[in-house]
């Protein structure tokens, strides 16, 4: 499976738990909410770079924040 194959509408949930975590304007929230609204590879490859450069809790946190 390609890994840029995520689902629009998590990454889109993903950037709003990590925006309340970190605040709206951190560079992981933006990049991921841009990702979400356009889909495209380039944008997918960095906010999921950026996201795995989070500390730890703070991806936790996220994660957790969207799970179902």
């Amino acid at each position: 499976m390609d890994e840029t194959a995520i689902d629009r509408a998590a990454m889109g949930r993903l950037a709003k738990a990590l925006a309340f975590i970190c605040g709206p304007d951190h560079s992981t929230a933006v990049a991921l909410k841009a990702a979400a609204e356009s889909g495209s590879e380039q944008d997918i490859k960095k906010a999921r770079t950026l996201f795995l450069k989070l500390k730890t809790g703070d991806r936790k946190a996220a994660m957790a924040m969207i799970d179902d």
